[in-house]
């Protein structure tokens, strides 16, 4: 064997038993893996808090939940979108995150105010009675009670008459749980009337399941609202008179032609037939 032939044999075997060698040492330990289970999630510790956090749960607040729109807080808790909208400083009243506290109160009012009297007008069908001939009708007698001491919260704040808002048949009562209000029957283009003097807070069509809606708000205390209608005749912001008519009845978003008609007393939905005058 030349020279060369034994030199090269000589280099093979030396590579061969590096190989071998590294072959036995220690096995090569696996790259790391990062355990992002116990490290704390940058997206939610990270997140500044909703707005209006740490008012939650207390008096004259609301958190968002899952389907809420801004309109429907309002009226829940018998107010105008638009002054939930200026309390809470948002830029967009069509964007709200679930979780997000929201005022739904006036700054400085206290939530537990006295409440105001709604007395049924009379004469249902004369909706341009004056408020002094509702005053003026004879009253029932009263017991020989000293005026001190009668209850703080018999204390009249502010009083209001109703009328009947449509002159149909009532098709279905209240039930808190499945009606807010009572619905009345009628035709295609009956009037619909305002059931007391007010502001008209909201006036669309953008409340699922009410259709084409009017909100009248009569004071802090009282707000009456009117839905299915086929035409609305009046715009957010305008005042009204009682007996004015407001719009025209239809079935949007209903199975007939109705008016629901609803009594929200702090928000809370009370019984039409107790305030409206009997027929």
């Amino acid at each position: 064997m030349s020279t060369f032939n034994r030199s090269v044999s000589l280099a093979s075997g030396v590579l061969c038993l590096a190989l071998l060698a590294a072959c036995g040492s220690s096995p090569r330990s696996p790259a790391p893996v990062e355990d992002r289970s116990a490290r704390p999630s940058t997206q939610t510790t990270g997140s500044p808090p909703l707005p209006g956090a740490e008012n939650a749960g207390k008096p004259g607040y609301y958190t968002v939940q899952r389907g809420d729109t801004l309109t429907r807080i309002a009226l829940e808790h018998g107010q105008a979108w638009r002054d939930v909208a200026r309390w809470n400083n948002l830029g967009n009243p069509d964007v709200i995150e679930v979780g997000q506290v929201l005022r739904v109160s006036p700054p400085g009012a206290s939530v537990d105010s006295p409440g105001v009297v709604v007395r049924p007008v009379a004469a249902a069908a004369a909706p341009a009675a004056s408020r002094t001939a509702t005053a003026a009708a004879p009253s029932a007698p009263t017991s020989a009670v000293p005026p001190s001491s009668a209850p703080s919260q018999n204390t009249v704040a502010e009083d209001i008459g109703l009328v009947w808002p449509a002159q149909g048949q009532v098709i279905a009562g209240f039930d808190e749980a499945k009606n807010k209000g009572i619905d009345i029957a009628g035709k295609l283009g009956d009037p619909v009337l305002a059931a007391a003097d007010g502001q008209v807070v909201y006036a669309g069509a953008g409340l699922r399941g009410y259709g084409n809606l009017v909100i009248v708000k009569h004071n802090n205390t009282y707000l009456t609202a009117y839905a299915h209608n086929q035409r609305l005749l009046v715009k957010e912001d305008q005042k009204i008179r009682r007996g004015e008519k407001i719009a025209e009845m239809g079935s949007s978003d209903a199975d007939r032609v109705k008016l629901h008609f609803e009594v929200r007393r702090q928000g809370k939905p009370v019984d039409p037939a107790k305030y409206l005058p009997a027929r």
